[in-house]
């Protein structure tokens, strides 16, 4: 396959880049410890942490990420809820009772018991805002005796184990609750204890010997955060890195394809159009940028066909969703942009969305629109994105990352008071189906809420959906069980080890 030039790397770049991670994982100070059965992992992860690695952020999922943190449940490939920190558990009406799993130790050596997890839970309940798995949940919980919890809502939620696996609910020691901000460093009770934090640049962990599930078979696990795509690219080319998390699709192609593994995961490029202020507050003009976008050149000519044209808000990484959705009956017909001004927003991390932005930049020029970009990095973008300070911005969003369930997605980004609501979306109808979905028991019945609560967001054009990621993973030729996680939760387990 020959590739566009607009792909072709410079050998200056790839040496340039080469460099610079080079110079990273030269500086780890352990990253020479071979240990007892291996050498440690070097990864190369793509954002930096935006919150000081704060399980209460979307940090939570590095922390997930690397097996330092864990949560009470976790997930099996359905999304069906199994024993972690908890052993077992029970509902009675608005309470769930959970058991504590015993002869677990957090890092610091202190006693995993009940009052350790009410106090994480507390804390996460209490948060402002509070983690989005939360959004338009009142959860409590209390230690009932030294190794049982119980957790009660406002309401009866059929989601609460689900809930409760979500990397942002992880049980850290009282240590790191005492600053002004949630200090997880040698907080956690996974395999791997985060020993230092080098700001946005760097995680250093070592093997945590008395964990409660074995030992790990990596000594240590050495972290650099790369945002330039190309530079994590070129890290696994030259050997600068065993595992390297999100290849860009413009370097997938040039890389031996044995070191990449390419999964689709529940993760939608979306257009989010501001329906509070400006252009789209206007149906019709939501509707005319809906009609104006054609995803499938921006699957082929972006993504070089490594992803799938949205049908919805949901992906083919959850078959069931195109087996219930239906036709979406739309509230407005498209409009006449008439030379209307927009200002679009997306960020730089990933490599794929500057272009996605140029692309859509042509397409809805050529409908009508003017139409002005704004490109940053995430973190320098993401408050202005949330105040609802463009019409229209570019997301590549996990729909199932919290709870294995796409119910909480849809309500933060889409529900009145959900605390993601990049399209300042108010809409009483929506919010009612929102709740259904929410409130509705784990089954069939449950994902025909969630598809009919898509369609009633469809039908505002609060969002256009424009195409369904794949996760391109790149594990140096030396890695053996590494994950390969659709929801982004594992990436380093206590099985992963580099020959």
């Amino acid at each position: 396959m020959r590739l566009p030039a607009r792909h072709l790397l410079p050998v200056t770049a790839v040496t340039a880049a080469s460099a610079l991670l080079t110079g990273c994982f030269a500086g780890a100070e352990s990253s020479a410890d071979t240990g007892a059965d291996g050498k440690r992992i070097r990864v190369a992860m793509m954002l930096p942490p935006r919150s000081g690695l704060s399980p209460l952020s979307d940090d939570a999922f590095k922390l997930s990420r690397w097996s330092t943190a864990e949560t009470l449940v976790k997930l099996d490939a359905d999304g069906g809820a199994q024993p972690s920190l908890a052993t077992e558990w029970q509902q009675s009406g608005r309470t769930w009772t959970f058991e504590i799993r015993d002869g677990v130790t957090f890092h610091d050596g202190t006693k995993l018991d009940a009052e350790a997890v009410v106090r994480s839970l507390t804390k996460a309940a209490t948060a402002s805002p509070k983690p989005r798995i939360l959004d338009g949940v009142d959860l409590t919980a209390k230690a009932e005796d030294a190794d049982t919890v119980t957790v009660t809502t406002a309401t009866e939620d059929p989601l609460v184990p689900q809930r409760l696996s979500s990397p942002q609910l992880s049980v850290l020691a009282a240590k790191a609750y005492r600053g002004k901000t949630v200090n997880p460093v040698g907080a956690g009770t996974g395999p791997f204890e985060l020993t230092k934090v080098g700001g946005t640049a760097s995680a250093t962990l070592d093997r945590y010997d008395a964990y409660w599930g074995g030992k790990a078979k990596a000594p240590g696990i050495d972290v650099t955060f790369v945002p330039d795509g190309t530079a994590r690219a070129a890290a696994l080319r030259s050997g600068e890195a065993d595992i390297v998390e999100a290849i860009p699709v413009s370097q997938a192609a040039v890389l031996d394809q044995k070191l990449i593994t390419e999964v689709p995961m529940p993760r939608t490029n979306t257009l989010y159009l501001n329906t509070g202020k400006g252009a789209f507050e206007d149906a019709s003009l939501r509707a005319a940028a809906r009609e104006a976008i054609d995803a499938e050149a921006i699957v082929k000519g972006v993504y070089e066909g490594r992803a799938d044209v949205a049908e919805g808000l949901l992906g083919p990484a959850l078959p069931w969703a195109a087996e219930l959705r239906g036709p979406v009956t739309r509230a407005a017909g498209a409009g006449e942009p008439n030379g209307e001004a927009i200002t679009i927003g997306t960020y730089s991390d990933r490599a794929e969305m500057p272009e996605v932005a140029a692309t859509l930049q042509q397409q809805l020029q050529k409908a009508g629109f003017k139409v002005k970009l704004d490109v940053r990095e995430y973190t320098n973008i993401e408050a202005d994105a949330l105040a609802g300070k463009f019409d229209a911005f570019i997301l590549s969003r996990a729909t199932v990352l919290d709870s294995g369930d796409p119910a909480a997605y849809l309500y933060s980004d889409f529900a009145s008071n959900g605390t993601f609501n990049l399209s300042q979306f108010a809409d009483k109808k929506v919010d009612g189906a929102l709740r259904k979905a929410s409130d509705t028991e784990v089954g069939d019945a449950r994902r025909k809420a969630v598809i009919a609560a898509e369609a009633a967001v469809l039908a505002q054009d609060a969002a256009v959906p424009m195409l369904h990621e794949r996760v391109i993973q790149g594990d140096a030729e030396g890695v053996v069980k590494a994950a390969h996680d659709p929801r982004e939760r594992e990436l380093v387990t206590i099985d992963t080890y580099v020959k």
